[in-house]
């Protein structure tokens, strides 16, 4: 079995993956940067058994993480409960990606998890939309990971205007009667649902117009169900893609050790 972490800068998700390859849970956490080793080994060790499984059959692990001070303690953890390191996403890790980037350290793991497993289970050309604390917009052709956007995330983006200004409240996103607001709130929730669809409608328009026109756009992240449903364009929605893509990119980087031994 193999245990795939993604650090995000708000949740960590954390997902179980049996012998072939099968998903057998996922549950996410909220990130603590205050966090220490044996935190981290407390959270995992209540997730199995809320899940009733058993982390002594796991047989390896593999985490990407974007806070940094977070990864060394999930690191400690896993390699305490398991018997043996993680496979922790950075350079030199097998992706099998072409990457065109000025610089490979600068893209985000979890982004570069997500463009592995798009590839592998969705026609290509693919854009992935990662809608977390930013959404992130990536294009891929065949093996090659074109280029991104990143944008600020909706609840980050909602959260911002609230605390800015101070006679607009803090909402929950859902989407009102109509795009016309007849009050503050119904006004804001349209701004935020519609406005965030159209966005996503025309990056996706203006994408396309640098390239080909995307075979597959596919959708993850927390806030993609409240938005995803009031775009124009067909998306799918994942939302296991960076734990399928932790799993596909530890397999690449085991298989040769696997064989020999």
């Amino acid at each position: 079995m193999v245990l795939a972490i993604d650090i995000g800068n708000s949740t960590t998700t954390i997902g179980l993956f049996g012998e072939k390859g099968e998903l057998l849970f996922r549950s996410g956490i909220a990130t603590s940067r205050s966090t220490s080793e044996d935190q981290c080994a407390l959270d995992l060790l209540g997730l199995f058994q809320l899940y009733r499984s058993d982390i002594t059959v796991v047989s390896g692990a593999a985490i990407s993480s974007e806070v940094p001070s977070v990864t060394a303690h999930m690191r400690g953890a896993v390699a305490r409960l398991i018997g043996k390191p993680p496979l922790v996403m950075g350079p030199g890790t097998k992706t099998g990606l072409n990457i065109k980037s000025d610089l490979h350290t600068q893209l985000g793991s979890d982004i570069v998890a997500c463009s592995v497993a798009a590839l592998a289970k969705y026609p290509s050309p693919v854009i992935v939309v990662d809608m977390g604390t930013a959404v992130t917009m990536s294009y891929l052709r065949e093996r090659t990971y074109e280029g991104c956007v990143i944008m600020p995330g909706v609840r980050v983006a909602l959260e911002a205007l609230s605390e800015r200004a101070a006679a607009l409240p803090h909402i929950s996103i859902e989407a009102p009667g109509s795009i016309f607001g007849h009050n503050t709130v119904d006004a804001m929730r349209s701004g935020v649902v519609y406005g965030n669809a159209s966005m996503i409608d025309g990056m996706i328009g203006r994408m396309e117009a640098e390239s080909v026109p995307a075979a597959t756009v596919v959708a993850t992240g927390g806030s993609a169900p409240e938005v995803l449903k009031y775009c124009r364009r067909e998306i799918v929605y994942d939302a296991d893609l960076v734990l399928h893509g932790l799993y596909l990119i530890y397999q690449k980087n085991t298989e040769g050790r696997i064989r020999r031994s």
